[in-house]
């Protein structure tokens, strides 16, 4: 079972970025001064420290994502229960006005819109597949996902 780090690949190293290792450092750039060099240098710094700063925001949304995924799993089994739709139109209209009405920025409107619904239709499929068979989404509340079957 994959743990909470792993994000779809087997290492939790970075891939090496496109033709870093054809070319040299920085500094031994033809006709560059020293200057452009260390500014190069301190750039590219800046880069891998933003690309870390990604790596660990990437971790934490994978974590409230699936967080988010086992309370519509649990919605899926007791919509289940008390015979209620999947399907709650109003809601989801709800849920993305809300998330519209609530970015800070930078993404504008249309891309936080997109985001939502695309976790909005995760989460249907969630409540879906809860809602028809409890035993095909046993899901701890904790966020790890179950396999075995009653």
């Amino acid at each position: 079972m994959a743990d909470e780090h792993d994000i779809g690949g087997q290492s939790d190293k970075p891939p090496e970025p496109p033709g870093r290792r054809a070319r040299p450092a920085a500094a031994a750039t033809a006709g560059s001064s020293p200057d452009d060099a260390a500014a190069a240098a301190r750039g590219e710094a800046q880069v891998n420290d933003l690309r870390r700063r990604i790596d660990q925001i990437d971790d934490q949304l994978m974590k409230l994502l699936n967080s988010r995924s086992a309370c519509a799993v649990e919605i899926g089994r007791i919509k289940r229960q008390i015979g209620m739709a999947v399907y709650q139109p109003e809601r989801e209209k709800w849920i993305l006005e809300r998330a519209e009405r609530n970015n800070p920025g930078p993404l504008d409107s249309g891309a936080v819109r997109r985001v939502f619904e695309r976790v909005i239709d995760e989460s249907r499929r969630l409540e879906r597949l809860a809602a028809s068979d409890p035993r095909e989404a046993r899901v701890d509340l904790g966020g790890a996902r179950g396999t075995d079957r009653e």
